[in-house]
Order: structure tokens, then sequence, then C-alpha cells
């Protein structure tokens, strides 16, 4: 089989390589998955620089997000069968043509969602979601509070900015140019601006760096900073944080915490809002473009294109 491996930290599109191994037989209590389609996400990438090199072990297979078929049962597997498409989670390892996973951290894919969709029904809605838990539970009760949206033409972006107006609070997005502004304005009508015209309630930041920056000393006191990404490669200023902490409350959000401490039951509910989501078109992505796993030099290309329209799907 072909797998995608990572065995010295970089620039992704120099240091992940692509090999041919052996298929592992699922041990007890484990599935074998036949990947189905697999999400490219700077959250795949970010490990891949060595940013989490205190936590993250070489050599690694990428990739955090997709959707498989069962394709072998480990002994003392119960309520999943062979065919059965899944959301394999809980750690990296899906740019490849097979995966061992455990059972317990697979979960059912529903049959009237296609694959690319699927695919994408993990990493991004279900951080959207707790964003909006941690804004309300910051502000209790929303009450038109402007919240900031950095990326916000985002396939994460445009979650956020839906899932901020349910709720009650004024989305305000925050992008890098006035073509963004204008393709975004097709179709979300609230408030869109490079810079925001006056002081936010909060901000839910994927940037960080000196963007980050800016907008941290932005915020009303009494307000939030939620940080969940650092795309421009830096965390916010140590000093500028701490000069405001009686002001402002600043957090890190990750998936992967919450994901590794919530019960079953959570996670399973979290994912029956993302399916419903998806359905209704409230948490679709666009799609760009689906490539081969043998094709993966130019899904990483494209990744880095800003023409780049959507997602981009692996296929194994």
């Amino acid at each position: 089989m072909l797998r995608a491996v990572v065995r010295a930290f970089g620039d992704p599109r120099q240091v992940i390589g692509l090999e041919e191994a052996e298929r592992a037989a699922p041990g007890p209590g484990e599935v074998e998955i036949r990947i189905r389609r697999a999400a490219i996400n700077p959250s795949d990438l970010i490990p891949v620089t060595g940013a989490y090199r205190s936590r993250t072990a070489l050599p690694f297979v990428p990739g955090f997000e997709g959707v498989g078929e069962i394709a072998r049962l480990g002994a003392g597997v119960s309520g999943l069968a062979v065919g059965r498409r899944v959301l394999p989670i809980g750690a990296s390892g899906l740019w490849q043509d097979y995966l061992v996973r455990p059972a317990e951290w697979c979960f059912s894919a529903p049959d009237d969602l296609s694959d690319d969709d699927a695919a994408m029904a993990y990493v991004n809605p279900l951080t959207a979601f707790r964003l909006i838990d941690a804004v309300e539970v910051h502000f209790g009760k929303a009450g038109g509070q402007r919240i900031g949206v950095t990326a916000a033409a985002s396939a994460i972006g445009r979650m956020l900015l839906a899932l901020l107006t349910e709720a009650g609070f004024r989305p305000v997005a925050l992008v890098r140019s006035a073509a963004t502004a204008a393709r975004l304005g097709e179709t979300f009508a609230g408030e869109i601006a490079v810079q925001p015209a006056a002081p936010l309630d909060g901000v839910l930041d994927a940037v960080g760096g000196e963007p980050g920056n800016a907008l941290f000393r932005q915020i009303r006191a009494g307000g939030a900073f939620i940080q969940y990404g650092a795309l421009s490669g830096a965390q916010l200023d140590p000093a500028l944080v701490t000069a405001r902490r009686q002001e402002v409350a600043f957090s890190f959000l990750w998936l992967r915490n919450w994901v590794h401490s919530a019960p079953r039951a959570a996670i399973e509910a979290a994912f029956a809002r993302s399916f419903d989501g998806i359905r209704n078109g409230v948490l679709g992505s666009n799609v760009d473009s689906i490539f081969a796993l043998s094709d993966l030099p130019a899904a990483l290309a494209r990744q880095d294109d800003p023409a780049r329209n959507g997602k981009l799907l692996l296929a194994p």
C-alpha cells in the first residue's frame, strides 16, 4: 500500500514523502480501514514543520480527518461491520491507503452523506462548535456582542460566521484584502473588514502573530480572545497577553484536548450536529480539487496556491 510519511521536520512540500508499506493486520479491539477520502487541513501541516516537535514523534503519517470503509475486524470488535463507512479520529495517519485504528476511535458516517462531505465533517465543524461554546460561556447570554473572526473566508471562518449569527452574536468577518472581502460578501451579509472600525468584544483567531496582536489590543475590557490556530506561524506576544490579563480573557482551543477527554456520547452528539449542519448547508465546505495520494506533491502545491477556492481532498 502507499502512504505519506514524515521522517524529518521542515517544509511540508520538501519533507513529506511517499512510501510503499505492508498492510498491518488489526489486533484485538482494532479495525483495518480502507481510506476513501482524506482532507488536507492546516492542522495537518503545522506539525510537519516541527511547531509541536515536543509532542510529535518521528516518523509519522499525516492526516487527521477523512472517511473510510472497514476492511477487516480484529478480535472482539462489536458494533461495526466490514464495509461500514467510519470516521477514524483521535490521531493522525489518514494519508495512506489503509489504516489500523482502535474501534473505539471510529464513528459511523451516515449513508446519506457523500464521501466528500463525510471527510470534512470532523475538524472544522467540531472546532467551530467548541469555539461557539467558549464564547457563550464567557459572555453568558448573547446580546449582540461584536465577535471578530479572522480568516473569515476560510471554510471554518464561514462556519463561525453562521453559527455566531445563529447564537445571537454579531460576527465581524476579518479578511486580508478587499478582493477577499468582495468574494465573501457574495454569501455573507454582515460586517466585513480588513481592519475593524470599532473595538471588538471578542475575537476567534486562526492567525496569531502580529495580526493577532493588533486585534488583541482592540478588544474591549471584559472581552475574550480565543486562539485556535497560528496560520502566521507565530503566537501572540506573551507580554501583551500578560499586560491585559485583567481586562481580556485569553485562551487557546485545541480540539484534540476535548476529543481525548470528552465521553463518547458527547463526541457522537457533536458528529450528529455536524452531519445535520452539512445536510442543511450551514456546515458544508466547497471542494477545490481531489487528488490521488500518488499526486500528493501537486496537492501540497495547490494547498499553497492563493487561487485555491475550497478544500483539498486525497483519494487514496
